[in-house]
């Protein structure tokens, strides 16, 4: 009923963005040829388990879930929206593409100096987890939410910037190559704790505010933003069932449990491996 509304409403494009199915479509068909008949192009080469793969095709469906479906469009009424949009494409969907692209995928871009060098840089624990935190606070702030909210050129900009600074503030734990694995399993979880303590702030302004802080949310948005789409927006289509304080709260919270979902399911999978590194030095061989 809901997605029959939003299609009617706002049209097929707005709703569902063809134009991204066909990126998903060709993001995943040059993975699987990547990884399978052209793999021998290649040097050390291995096969890529199902598990890997699975990974990388569920995050390519998380990217277009959170950019092109009905989700996106919902996020310009709907904080709580907005903010579980802003969960699954920044905090899960680069953990799970990263996790997916073997190492020999990425040794392509470390064979120039300058690009092993630049990607060392900005793929270090400290300004990796600066650069996201800092990113996504400002970036929810709340003029400049509102502007990003209406200029398309914005829209588009700030979400490739936070996609680029997850990808970064990940590498650290995920390590897709050895020259960028710096961490021990206790320094990851120690930078896994910093990035759930740095995230906090923003979170608890939001959640605890006393008044909305988004124009957008109180009196709704003027445009329709979406990756390959802008339009201006009647604001009597769309009732929002929530008001804007109480959503504001929502959106918060809804942030916050999916980021210690996340952070925590990372600290277990991270805590584990090192158990069982540990368990292995002391058996006797």
């Amino acid at each position: 009923m809901i997605l029959s509304y939003l299609t009617a409403t706002f049209g097929f494009r707005a709703t569902w963005n063809p134009e991204l199915i066909v990126l998903v479509l060709l993001l995943g068909f040059a993975y699987f040829s990547l990884i399978g008949p052209l793999r021998h192009t290649f040097p050390h080469a291995a096969p890529v388990s199902f598990g890997k793969q699975t990974l990388f095709a569920v995050g390519l469906l998380l990217f277009y879930f959170g950019m092109g479906s009905p989700l996106n469009v919902a996020g310009h009424f709907l904080f709580s929206a907005h903010m579980l949009q802003q969960s699954l494409l920044y905090l899960v969907m680069p953990l799970l593409l990263l996790a997916g692209i073997p190492a020999w995928l990425w040794r392509p871009l470390t064979t120039r100096r300058w690009s092993r060098a630049l990607l060392r840089a900005f793929s270090h624990p400290i300004p990796a987890v600066l650069l996201f935190n800092a990113l996504f606070s400002f970036y929810h702030m709340p003029v400049i939410l509102d502007m990003a909210m209406s200029n398309l050129a914005m829209h588009n900009a700030v979400h490739l910037l936070l996609f680029l600074a997850a990808l970064l503030m990940w590498m650290p734990v995920v390590a897709p190559l050895p020259e960028i694995h710096r961490l021990t399993e206790l320094q990851k979880l120690a930078y896994i704790f910093a990035n759930g303590v740095l995230i906090t702030p923003a979170c608890a302004l939001i959640i605890f505010s006393s008044t909305p802080l988004y124009d957008t949310y109180v009196n709704g948005p003027t445009m329709l933003c979406a990756p390959f789409f802008s339009a201006p927006i009647d604001k009597s289509m769309f009732a929002v069932p929530l008001q804007a304080l109480d959503d504001q709260r929502l959106g918060g919270i809804i942030m916050k449990l999916m980021q210690e979902l996340t952070y925590g399911s990372v600290l277990a999978y991270v805590f584990a491996a090192w158990y069982r590194k540990e368990k292995d030095q002391l058996l006797p061989h």
